[in-house]
């Protein structure tokens, strides 16, 4: 056998194809992986900060933002309302009859300032540490202590039962497709966003108001966590007083005549 031919150990090696380790692909992998985040953050951010203020903002944050940008944009359409009676002349071209036609609409929807005797019912959570008051009664779960929707609903009702002439929960008049709805701890209404304590004011007979709160089978249900773990219940007179009318949209996207 000659010197200069190779051995079978170097032949083999010669013969064998490469292979990746499992290193060598996890490394490769990795940059492969920083490579696209790099190029994919470059082509987002055009040049800019994608760190924006509204981008760091909880989503609490965004909602109350939006809520009060709501209520902005309510005040400001209520203004041109204004304007835009006063330029056209409500009462241009109209007889008196229709015209006493129209303000009636216009009150029962809502949309006209109403004043009169006024009472105010407030609603807060009870304490987180609250326990039970009275004997008997289990302690209460989390549930228990904030306001729900349908306590919210239940002094709506029963205020428009008493005879209410126009109702304003917190700073907000309703109209007939106003929906008290609640999230979590909070009130959603029309587009803005509350916290309690919640208050619902109510322009009538405050006898008659108070007596339809009584009665009220959805409230007494209520009195008793009012009574057993401390939840908030205050009804408070306020002799005279103007509820400002509904300055946001009023137009429908779907309606029925009513048979």
């Amino acid at each position: 056998m000659s010197n200069s031919a190779d051995s079978p150990d170097q032949d083999t090696r010669r013969a064998r194809p490469f292979r990746w380790r499992p290193v060598r692909l996890l490394t490769a992998a990795v940059f492969a992986l920083a490579g696209l985040i790099f190029a994919t953050s470059f082509n987002t951010a055009k040049g800019t900060n994608i760190r924006t203020d509204a981008s760091m903002l909880r989503l609490s944050d965004l909602i109350q933002e939006r809520s009060r940008k709501n209520g902005d944009l309510e005040k400001s359409n209520g203004a041109l309302r204004d304007d835009v009676d006063a330029l056209t002349g409500r009462d241009q071209g109209r007889s008196k009859a229709e015209q006493a036609r129209l303000d009636a609409l216009e009150k029962a929807a809502g949309t006209q300032r109403v004043k009169g005797e006024a009472l105010t019912v407030t609603l807060t959570d009870a304490p987180p540490d609250a326990t039970a008051k009275i004997p008997g009664y289990p302690e209460p779960q989390a549930n228990d202590l904030v306001i729900h929707q349908q306590d919210l609903q239940a002094v709506v009702n029963a205020l428009w039962l008493g005879g209410a002439k126009g109702i304003r929960v917190m700073d907000q008049r309703l109209i007939s497709t106003s929906a008290v709805r609640c999230v979590g701890n909070t009130l959603i209404l029309q587009g803005r966003v509350y916290s309690p304590p919640y208050k619902v004011t109510a322009v009538g007979d405050p006898g008659k108001l108070k007596k339809a709160l009584t009665a009220s089978p959805e409230i007494q249900n209520y009195m008793q966590y009012v009574n057993a773990y401390g939840l908030g219940w205050k009804v408070d007179d306020h002799g005279a007083m103007t509820l400002p009318g509904y300055s946001g949209t009023v137009d429908l996207h779907h309606a029925e005549p009513v048979e």
